[in-house]
């Protein structure tokens, strides 16, 4: 007979996972995050990281983290509210706000924090959250946290959103549109300007998350926000300091009432301890790189456009992305986990993304091209695509 401390329910589920061929472990990576990696003991082209600028092992930023260690030591020690909050916690949010263009920052520990912290600090039962269908999950579990009532509309569809804008503004008191600055799967950058005079037509609330925005679009990296010259128009800007800055946290950019909201009422800052210094000394060397020159960002985006135009070239079909991420749309959710596998086999990882975390039948590998690849990488990456689409009669 079974204890209920071996959790049989979740035996059963496990083993349903291996039953619909779902079930996996995790990659182990040995050594730094970079453009060429060793993979479950197998050097490979990386085509999945989200280090766009190649700051992850940047020496700049690893001699920042270790001064920031041997003054500060390894842990804030509490949350913000009681003495986490380090001089280097301010230095970094007055840089960060320079950097943004933008009157204030806060800081949380990730972007999925910022979600789950801001959205629901700043709406309430009577209010109503507008999203757009195809946003992140941590933008769908922050709503959740929210009393306010919550509708989506059809991604990036405008004549939708004014619908939904038109029928609800006598209806509710606060009204606030989120979207995601760039698409994590499809890397199709938000119709952000619409939005903001659609916005201000209702007068409504703008939310961006730029997690795949920051270090990426606008000038040296600044965002989406910068990329369409919206600066004072949208409220509330998410940015991330995982991703291209290469290091940890997330933050919120806007104006200072919203700083000194989110200070008393985001959870996140209230209720968990406050970044590490050796993150915090790290960030703060990357946004400082990237105020002194955009030759990452150039880097970034003439890798991305070479790639683009290889894979074209082959007969790939990469849909609509306008960034560097760049997926390769199979469609049969199979065939695209057997091309993930065979890539691999010849020397390039790229992550097969399926159902449900895109829609049925648009199954795709996701290439993220960063400023670290070489030429010569990328051009054998190609030639691996070409040899595997080849063979299984894809291209």
């Amino acid at each position: 007979m079974s204890s209920i401390h071996e959790l049989p329910f979740l035996q059963e589920k496990i083993q349903e996972l291996k039953d619909q061929g779902v079930y996996r472990r995790l990659p182990i990576l040995e050594g730094a995050n970079e453009s060429e990696i060793v993979l479950n003991g197998k050097r490979v082209i990386n085509l999945s990281s989200n280090n766009y600028l190649g700051f992850a092992n940047h020496p700049r930023l690893k001699k920042a983290s270790i001064e920031a260690v041997e003054k500060y030591g390894v842990g804030a020690g509490a949350v913000r509210t009681i003495i986490g909050n380090m001089d280097i916690h301010e230095e970094m949010e007055t840089l960060l706000a320079t950097f943004k263009r933008e009157e204030a920052v806060m800081t949380f520990q990730s972007g999925f924090n910022c979600n789950a912290g801001t959205i629901q600090a700043v709406t309430e039962a009577g209010d109503i959250i507008i999203s757009d269908e195809l946003n992140h999950a941590s933008i769908i579990d922050g709503a959740r946290l929210s009393k306010a009532d919550k509708t989506v509309y059809k991604h990036n569809d405008m004549n939708h959103l004014e619908k939904v804008l038109k029928e609800s503004r006598d209806k509710y008191r606060n009204i606030l549109i989120i979207t995601d600055g760039v698409f994590s799967m499809d890397g199709d950058i938000a119709d952000l300007p619409s939005i903001a005079t659609l916005a201000e037509k209702y007068n409504a609330m703008t939310y961006v998350d730029d997690a795949h925005g920051s270090g990426v679009l606008g000038e040296s990296g600044r965002g989406t926000v910068d990329h369409f010259h919206l600066h004072g128009r949208i409220d509330f800007s998410i940015g991330t300091l995982s991703k291209a800055i290469g290091v940890i946290g997330g933050y919120v950019a806007g104006s200072k009432t919203a700083q000194e909201w989110l200070n008393h009422r985001g959870r996140p800052i209230l209720f968990s301890t406050a970044l590490p210094p050796a993150a915090v000394g790290a960030i703060m060397e990357a946004v400082k790189m990237l105020m002194e020159t955009t030759e990452y960002t150039d880097k970034l985006w003439k890798n991305a456009r070479y790639f683009k135009e290889k894979l074209g070239k082959l007969g790939f079909n990469t849909g609509h992305s306008q960034t560097p991420i760049t997926p390769v749309i199979i469609g049969d959710e199979a065939k695209t986990m057997e091309f993930s596998r065979t890539l691999l086999d010849n020397g390039v990882f790229a992550s097969g993304i399926v159902f449900p975390t895109v829609q049925k039948g648009t199954g795709r590998v996701r290439c993220m091209v960063t400023a670290g690849h070489t030429e010569e990488q990328l051009d054998r990456a190609i030639a691996a695509f070409e040899k595997v689409g080849k063979e299984m009669n894809l291209i």
